[in-house]
């Protein structure tokens, strides 16, 4: 009974070894994750930029209309925004600002995910932001006039520092949210991880490894970034003492 035992765990993991080396070893089939990893962390780099300087500039004008009444124009566009991007799915948005926006343009696909996943962060990073901003005392603002400061002077210096410390875990649970969604770049021809997966399943008919290996992939990145966040708090609250 035991030599039959020893006998199947042999077989299981030889089985292994060979879907292993047929999946990842032969024809340099890892390159395809390698290179998928490296498409997806420039896509979400270059997103999580354009959706920080969207969203808080959004943000700016959304708050400063709440609190002054000031920029109705530009609040109205805030909002039309906010209710397009936050209403749509982002794979619809990615299909669109390629096929119809930017591809006959010829701009490179990766700069359209960027744009894309870009413009889809933004507005949730704007309520973000907008929801931080207005969770800071009114008497902040009045302080900050008594100090000689106009409105940008008391947004930029008293209010923005203390949102931002507010607002930091649902920014960094919306990057991290951002790096996942950056999975449905192969609908537009990018060999992003997921896609570098679903290669190597063409090639070799078997799901297994390769999709549970991308699994892992985004879980290790994201176990690492929310380790990375949870220090950033643990200084910002000992910066507070």
């Amino acid at each position: 009974m035991t030599l039959f035992f020893a006998a199947e765990d042999s077989g299981f993991f030889e089985d292994l070894r060979e879907r292993f080396i047929n999946n990842f070893i032969t024809g340099d089939r890892w390159k395809y994750l390698a290179n998928g990893l490296g498409v997806t962390m420039k896509i979400t780099l270059g997103a999580v930029i354009i959706g920080v300087i969207l969203g808080f500039l959004v943000a700016a004008v959304r708050a400063t209309h709440d609190k002054t009444g000031k920029l109705r124009f530009l609040n109205a566009v805030a909002k039309i925004y906010l209710t397009v991007i936050r209403g749509t799915p982002v794979v619809v948005q990615l299909l669109i600002t390629y096929f119809v926006i930017l591809a006959p343009m010829g701009v490179d696909e990766i700069i359209v995910a960027i744009f894309a996943f870009g413009i889809n962060s933004g507005a949730y990073v704007a309520e973000i932001v907008r929801a931080g901003i207005m969770s800071v005392d009114n008497g902040q603002f009045e302080a900050g006039r008594s100090l000689g400061f106009n409105y940008a002077q008391t947004m930029w210096y008293v209010i923005l520092p203390q949102a931002f410390k507010n607002i930091l875990p649902a920014l960094c649970n919306e990057f991290i949210v951002l790096l996942k969604e950056t999975s449905v770049s192969g609908y537009i021809a990018l060999q992003d991880l997921t896609k570098g997966g679903y290669i190597i399943v063409g090639r070799t008919f078997d799901a297994f490894m390769p999709l549970i290996s991308v699994a892992i992939i985004y879980l290790v990145i994201v176990m690492i970034l929310t380790k990375l966040v949870a220090l950033l708090e643990r200084r910002l609250r000992n910066s507070e003492h």
